[in-house]
């Protein structure tokens, strides 16, 4: 016995040498970290995204279907799901640590068919059996597996937090679009009122004999054309209602009615603040995500190369049986000792393993830089999509000024006979489809400035602090 605890002390001694890479975050390189290089106005450099970013337009019914998304969205108790998996598997790794113990028992009655006794004879036969394992962690492959569930857990944990961002940004979006659309549907109704105000006025001009028939024409066109544009508006419209019902976990039947009688896209009515390239990447999920998957390949480098050396499990076990025949000393049994599990040397396999392990950590790392490089990319794009949009709305909208005012002036003149009817027609065209382009506009400038936010990363803190 002494013998047999001298062994385990020594092995024990042993135990606590990690083989394989220990794991370093990649460094990121400076000019990653340092402002963007692209500007848009109404943005503020200095100023961190805040985590409950949707709060800056300032609109309690956006808030309150924040707030239900967050909550019943589908794709989110998906991601809640695997991250309660990955955290199973991480606990089951955890246990490796502890003896794995089993135990077994029962009796049974029946004829004995054994030489140490009579056959034929009927008796009661009782059985225990208890047995102990431990695998000693001399190489550290138990610890690099726990550090690779680890990882791997707290990878699906930033998935879950990219799927929140993404949730969010969704709902902003077609909340915004069924707000746009709506404001979009009054200014064709409105062009459609104007059209078919003029047809009128230039039908009773020809009734008195004032206006020809292809006045008449041109101004029927006019106002059909300005009709047709009302059907794909409020289609879209009802798309994005019921898009913004399926991201709150609600059927197209159960479209908020709240969110149906907006009519104005909400708007920040503040500078967006936007960090630098270094707080980014300490914010973006994905980027989180990558790093961490890194981690877990890294932890699996030293799995495998673990499996190249010896696997000691200390062990004992210890049975009972007993019956007419069997008793006292001689109905138990016990053993202990240690067992040592070695492919040597036939290890081809095992470093064929080891391998694949650096290759899929070369991979890993390489799926990081990108994923670096594709979150700097993007935030870049938006910000100058989003300076371009707001150029466009602010052009047209002076365009929609100018329209309005020659359409007035060439009113005037048609009516004091000064310019054709041709010439108020092409004025009238002009300010319908200056109309619709800024409406237009508006819609196109609100989805940039969501890009702008869902590129940033931001949304997904609120689950960290409560969770």
């Amino acid at each position: 016995m002494k013998r047999i605890v001298g062994s385990i002390l020594l092995t024990l001694t042993m135990a606590g040498c990690a083989v394989g890479p220990n794991y370093e975050r990649p460094a990121i390189r400076a000019s990653a970290a340092g402002p963007f290089v692209s500007s848009a106005p109404a943005t503020s450099p200095e100023a961190p995204v805040p985590a409950d970013w949707w709060r800056l337009y300032d609109d309690p019914v956006l808030d309150g279907l924040i707030e239900r998304a967050l909550v019943a969205n589908t794709d989110l108790r998906v991601a809640a799901a695997n991250l309660g998996r990955a955290r199973a598997a991480l606990g089951e790794a955890r246990a490796a640590r502890l003896p794995a113990t089993q135990s077994s028992g029962g009796a049974s009655y029946g004829d004995a068919t054994t030489s140490s006794y009579t056959p034929g004879e009927d008796q009661w036969t009782y059985t225990a059996g208890l047995s102990v394992s431990w695998e000693v962690d001399l190489f550290g492959r138990v610890t690099r597996t726990i550090q690779a569930a680890r990882a791997d857990a707290q990878a699906v944990e930033a998935a879950r937090d990219r799927v929140r961002v993404t949730v969010v940004a969704n709902t902003v979006r077609s909340y915004g679009d069924a707000c746009n659309l709506a404001e979009s549907l009054a200014v064709a109704r409105e062009s459609l009122a104007s059209a078919e105000a003029s047809l009128k006025l230039v039908t009773a001009q020809q009734q008195a004999g004032s206006a020809g028939r292809l006045d008449v024409e041109r101004a029927a066109t006019l106002a059909e054309t300005t009709r047709a544009a009302i059907p794909p508006l409020e289609s879209q419209r009802r798309a994005a209602l019921f898009e913004l019902a399926a991201l709150i976990g609600a059927t197209p039947s159960e479209v908020p009615p709240e969110a149906a009688a907006c009519s104005r896209v909400p708007a920040v009515r503040r500078a967006i603040p936007i960090g630098d390239g270094a707080a980014l990447l300490r914010r973006r999920p994905d980027v989180r995500e990558a790093e961490r998957m890194l981690a877990a390949d890294t932890a699996r480098i030293g799995i495998a190369t673990a499996d190249l050396f010896p696997r000691v499990t200390l062990g004992g076990a210890a049975n009972f049986l007993r019956n007419d025949q069997i008793g006292g000393n001689d109905s138990f049994t016990f053993s202990v000792g240690p067992l040592v599990s070695w492919s040597f040397p036939n290890i081809a396999a095992t470093r064929a393993r080891l391998r694949q392990a650096r290759f899929q950590g070369d991979a890993s790392l390489a799926a990081f830089d990108g994923v670096v490089l594709t979150a700097l990319k993007e935030v870049e794009q938006a910000l100058s999509a989003y300076a371009a949009a707001q150029q466009r709305d602010a052009a047209l909208a002076d365009a929609r000024r100018r329209a309005d005012n020659a359409y007035r002036l060439a009113d005037i003149r048609y009516r004091a006979g000064s310019v054709s009817y041709l010439d108020l027609l092409v004025a009238q065209r002009e300010l319908l489809d200056s109309r619709a382009a800024l409406a237009s506009s508006g819609q196109a400038l609100a989805e940039a400035r969501v890009d702008v936010f869902k590129a940033l990363g931001g949304g997904w803190e609120e689950a960290q602090a409560t969770k």
